[in-house]
């Protein structure tokens, strides 16, 4: 009886001692798949968050990276990081254009090949990888010497890549210099991609124990059937950056911006417009400095601006407003200097931010001089050329009523009670006054009130 009631306290004991280890020591990771979505332009914010999964999947020991990919393309920069973190990723990389209706457009391709699992969803595409110079066409043959420059280092890219996969350079490499589309059967049939897959479990049947080749050169398999699929997202920073990225929402920014900030001057001490403007301005060119940016462009942005106030000053009855609104639309359009439409700003955006910015501005502008052509209408020189009444004779001093109130007053002729005088002058507290059929006076700038 007494070892019975001594083993329930060392029972305890060691109850309490197993559950700390289990929470104190590590185990292993499961085998489990990270997947990471990328429904977007490929540029900076792209490229961080598919580095930042791999660099996370080594960490886990997870058994894949699986990267969901629908995009139209991007920047070369961008994918040359991408195809770095992939080929140098602790996991094996698959990538599956989907959904449906989807694409790996341009740069996408580039990713797509590169991948240790080349999947394509049915009705979906890949391909069309002709790079799009940076550069306007000022001189034909610098031009042709540079795009051919560009058209050969992008198709060494592609056949360095998709060598070392062990898949079809040549079909690889006709969609950079034919700008070529495959199908998923299309792309399947030419060894471009390896399975053909409704699902990613549909994709994981298929492959299921069968071979495939690192980027190194080893062999290798997965098992990844039952296996759970983690999501993987964006932090906030990204999530905010990304949208900062797209080059109509910068263009926007910096319209807002510019428009607070000449509010702000047009009426200092109101603080919340400058903050708002200089926040705005900020994050523009946050953004701006990430993509390919025309400075020459800004500089068609800045003549537009000076239109604006040029209409306020010389009144050219709009002309110089329309001329503010076409610079300002034109630098919206040519201020990313994108590879693909979608990276650019948009046609309707420009219209859409120039046309009101343009006419709120010169309108703005407007009121801002002609409020300091007004003649002034407070203090003393505001008295000057009001009509007042006699409330006694003026011989010459006397009291007048003038702007509901009773002032001192002397006039430069005797004036009877009850005469409408015209204020002339302010002396202090003593009003200059004459007949009020007397010319209008010239308002002095020694007036002066007590």
């Amino acid at each position: 009886m007494q070892v019975s009631w001594l083993s329930r306290p060392l029972n305890a004991v060691a109850v309490s001692i197993l559950f700390i280890l289990a929470f104190t020591i590590p185990t292993p990771a499961s085998a489990q798949v990270l997947k990471i979505v990328v429904d977007d332009t490929i540029q900076p914010i792209t490229a961080e968050y598919i580095s930042r999964a791999a660099e996370q999947a080594g960490n886990n020991n997870n058994q894949a990276l699986l990267i969901e990919l629908n995009t139209p393309g991007g920047l070369v920069s961008s994918t040359r990081e991408i195809i770095q973190s992939i080929t140098s990723s602790r996991v094996p990389v698959i990538v599956f254009v989907t959904p449906t209706g989807g694409h790996a457009g341009s740069a996408g391709i580039f990713i797509l090949e590169c991948a240790d699992i080349a999947a394509m969803a049915p009705g979906t595409a890949a391909g069309a990888a002709h790079p799009v110079a940076l550069i306007g066409p000022m001189q034909l043959k610098t031009d042709d010497e540079m795009k051919q420059k560009i058209e050969n280092d992008a198709a060494a890219l592609m056949r360095s890549v998709t060598s070392k996969r062990g898949r079809n350079i040549e079909a690889a490499e006709s969609a950079v210099r034919q700008s070529k589309s495959f199908t998923e059967q299309e792309a399947l049939t030419a060894h471009l991609i390896d399975y053909v897959a409704s699902s990613p479990e549909d994709l994981f049947r298929q492959m299921q124990g069968r071979p495939f080749k690192r980027f190194n050169g080893e062999g290798d398999t997965l098992n990844l059937v039952g296996q759970t699929i983690l999501d993987y997202h964006m932090t906030v920073k990204e999530r905010v950056l990304d949208v900062l990225m797209d080059p109509n929402i910068a263009f926007l920014l910096l319209a807002i911006g510019a428009l607070a900030l000449y509010i702000e001057f047009n009426h200092p001490g109101a603080v919340i417009p400058g903050t708002v403007g200089v926040v705005f301005i900020l994050l523009a060119i946050f953004a701006l400095n990430l993509l390919p940016t025309r400075f020459a462009a800004l500089g068609l942005i800045l003549g537009a601006f000076a239109l604006f106030a040029a209409e306020a000053k010389f009144a050219s009855h709009g002309i110089l407003t329309i001329g503010g609104i076409i610079l300002l639309t034109l630098g919206g359009l040519l201020l990313v200097d994108a590879p693909i439409p979608q990276m650019r700003v948009h046609l309707v955006t420009a219209l859409a931010v120039s046309v009101p910015f343009g006419i709120i501005t010169a309108f703005l502008m407007t009121i801002a001089v002609r409020a300091r052509r007004n003649k002034v209408v407070t203090g003393a020189q505001g008295l000057v050329g009001e009509t007042g009444v006699a409330q006694t004779a003026l011989s010459p001093h006397g009291k007048v009523f003038v702007h509901g109130e009773l002032w001192d007053a002397i006039a430069s002729t005797p004036l009877a009670v009850g005469e409408l005088v015209r204020v002339k002058n302010v002396d202090g507290l003593m009003l200059q006054v004459v007949p009020l059929g007397a010319a209008a006076p010239e308002p002095s700038a020694k007036t002066t009130l007590a």
